[in-house]
């Protein structure tokens, strides 16, 4: 059995997935032993809705849950905007680290981190969610067993309706929705086919509700034997039954459609397979059953601070994945 790890959370926030972290490591006592939580840049103010799940454990200050020596880990949940400020404090106390995606808004910042981090040898890792979808795990063993042959393109979309307050808050960020949802997305493509020859940034604002952020996100990233995208729309209708990721190769080509439906208990995904040139024959369709898609995430991050597993994502590859998330975003 996995030995329990002493961990805190710095931080929640309206938009992401703070309270579902939070909740996550409260559903997984068998392996996260939490000491408290912290708000700092007056989020209890902010986010009133987000306390009842916090209800019955101990808010601390940042700087108790930093300077607590028994306190091995730190999730950090912050708005975009801080990750990084709060990131960095966690790396220079020598915490391992779990942070929101994709990591603040700076290049200068997140190579800062990133340093702290290697010369630490603490354990980074970041919220992509879809790396631990049961589905996205298969895919990526096949692709490394050769199943795919060569791959000539992947085509990733991840589109939702938000609502207008939402859509405004990605003004915060160059790219807005492809720097929210893309990353997401970019995430597999580079992990598939590594760093693109050249990337080109299609973002914009649908201008609907008189939204003025880049609400629809696109990016073509351009490989040797093709061109991939991702693709991110905040005003689709139906765009999560729409959610889908589609990797096309010599041999095979995968669909996942929907990616990670939501079922009110939890989520699943969908994926076509087909490996035959037949026009009229179908593809090999299965299901997964229903999963959490933060638990799978937190429980890796556990094995990895506490050694049951190493972290195939290494801080170089998050450094260039971030630096691929900003050339997409048109930073």
């Amino acid at each position: 059995m996995m030995r329990k790890m002493k961990v805190a959370q710095i931080g929640t926030s309206a938009n992401s997935h703070g309270n579902l972290i939070w909740n996550s490591l409260k559903k997984q006592s068998d392996i996260f032993e939490i000491v408290g939580y912290a708000f700092p840049e007056n989020e209890r103010e902010k986010f009133p809705k987000a306390m009842m799940h916090f209800e019955g454990y101990r808010e601390m200050t940042v700087e108790e849950i930093l300077n607590d020596s028994e306190i091995e880990a730190v999730v950090i949940e912050t708005e975009e905007i801080y990750l990084t400020k709060y990131a960095i404090m966690a790396a220079k106390a020598g915490k391992h680290i779990h942070m929101e995606k994709p990591g603040g808004r700076k290049l200068r910042e997140f190579e800062t981190l990133m340093k702290i981090m290697k010369d630490s040898e603490k354990v980074f890792h970041v919220g992509y969610m879809y790396r631990y979808n049961p589905c996205v795990i298969e895919l990526m063993q096949q692709i490394e067993n050769g199943d795919f042959g060569e791959i000539i393109s992947i085509e990733a979309q991840m589109s939702c309706t938000h609502k207008k307050e939402v859509r405004e808050w990605f003004g915060n960020f160059k790219g807005g929705n492809m720097f929210f949802l893309g990353c997401h997305l970019i995430d597999l493509i580079f992990r598939i086919q590594g760093t693109p020859k050249n990337i080109i940034p299609l973002n914009r604002s649908t201008g609907v509700d008189g939204v003025n952020a880049e609400d629809f996100g696109m990016a073509v990233l351009e490989y040797e034997r093709g061109a991939s995208f991702a693709k991110v729309n905040s005003t689709e209708m139906g765009g999560y039954l729409r959610r889908q990721f589609v990797v096309t190769g010599t041999k095979a080509t995968v669909e996942l459609k929907p990616f990670e439906i939501d079922t009110g208990c939890g989520h699943k995904t969908t994926k076509t397979y087909c490996d035959f040139t037949d026009w009229h024959q179908n593809g090999i369709q299965t299901t997964t059953e229903i999963f959490d898609r933060y638990d799978g995430m937190m429980r890796a991050f556990a094995e990895y601070v506490v050694g049951e597993k190493n972290n195939p994502y290494t801080l170089d590859y998050e450094l260039e994945l971030y630096k691929i998330i900003l050339k997409c975003c048109g930073a």
